[in-house]
């Protein structure tokens, strides 16, 4: 389907130019870019805004802090070490759980202080960040995630990506982790992303590597089966980010944590395209039609909208 340039056009695909220069430009002030470029300014945000995140346990800003980085670990259970300017997920290590100095990732790769010091010092001098720059890791407590979505993920914690446009919940899609992604909810790599219905939380279709699938790879689950709990104040949480943020053109990515609850992971001022795919519906129909909208609204009354109408054919 996507290989036809009048079947695009005809379901409103949007392309990266159009993206970049109508919606990106136009509506994302470039000053506000380190907001959600630096998930260290975007923690601080959403915290300001009593919106909940993965709590941080420490940070490593200096290679000294890597020489005695067993001191800046917790000292039992799982962890996160991510980079503060990382993108599409890489840089990204998760430990599910340690004993006798011994990490072990959720593959079930065993890792050693010194294979974590390296990966920390990696993201210090930028391997990961974007253009290369300075960097700052991260050590973040685990998500627990919810067992609603037991067998939808493999070795990783599944997460809903929603694009929110002028504050508006226009598309969403979850991605599933996948033994091909290394446990890591990236389509690029080989996560399934699932399009999921703004009206419902339902799924609508899933892909892998851009493919149509019915089952999870990995697990069989059914993927039609898929349905998210609690979706309008779900999406309520998302389209407060852009009270929050004022990007115009946001993708939010949240996670539900069986104790907490929803918590937002990071924002993204670039949001990829890929969620046409998993949807198999373009976003410039929506788009256009949130661009016609006059009337003030808060994200609740936003939300019921994009619920109602975006959808409609």
């Amino acid at each position: 389907m996507f290989a036809n340039p009048f079947k695009l056009a005809e379901i409103g695909i949007l392309g990266m130019n159009e993206r970049n220069i109508n919606y990106i430009s136009k509506y994302n002030p470039r000053a506000l870019y380190p907001l959600v470029d630096d998930k260290l300014q975007t923690k601080q945000l959403l915290t300001d805004a009593k919106i909940n995140v993965p709590s941080l346990i420490s940070t490593v800003h200096q290679q000294i802090q890597v020489n005695n980085l067993i001191d800046l670990l917790p000292k039992q259970g799982g962890f996160a070490i991510k980079p503060a300017h990382g993108s599409g997920g890489k840089g990204i290590l998760v430990i599910l759980s340690q004993s006798e100095g011994t990490y072990t990732k959720s593959n079930g790769e065993p890792l050693s202080l010194k294979q974590l010091e390296h990966h920390c010092s990696n993201i210090l001098a930028g391997l990961y960040s974007l253009g290369g720059r300075y960097d700052v890791a991260l050590i973040e407590n685990l998500i627990e995630f919810d067992p609603i979505f037991d067998g939808y993920s493999f070795e990783g914690v599944p997460d809903i990506r929603v694009i929110i446009f002028q504050g508006y919940p226009i598309m969403a899609m979850m991605r599933l982790s996948t033994k091909a992604s290394d446990g890591k909810a990236n389509l690029h790599q080989g996560a399934v992303g699932v399009g999921v219905s703004i009206a419902t939380g339902e799924a609508l279709n899933a892909v892998q590597f851009g493919k149509p699938i019915e089952f999870h790879p990995d697990t069989n689950k059914k993927l039609n089966e898929l349905k998210i709990p609690d979706w309008q104040n779900l999406l309520t949480l998302a389209a407060q980010c852009y009270d929050h943020s004022n990007l115009g053109y946001l993708g939010v990515d949240i996670v539900l944590d069986k104790n907490i609850g929803p918590l937002v992971l990071e924002l993204n001022a670039r949001p990829g395209l890929s969620i046409q795919v998993a949807n198999d519906q373009g976003l410039k129909p929506r788009l256009k039609l949130i661009e016609q909208q006059t009337e003030l609204r808060d994200a609740a009354a936003r939300v019921a909208f994009s619920r109602e109408f975006i959808e409609v054919k």
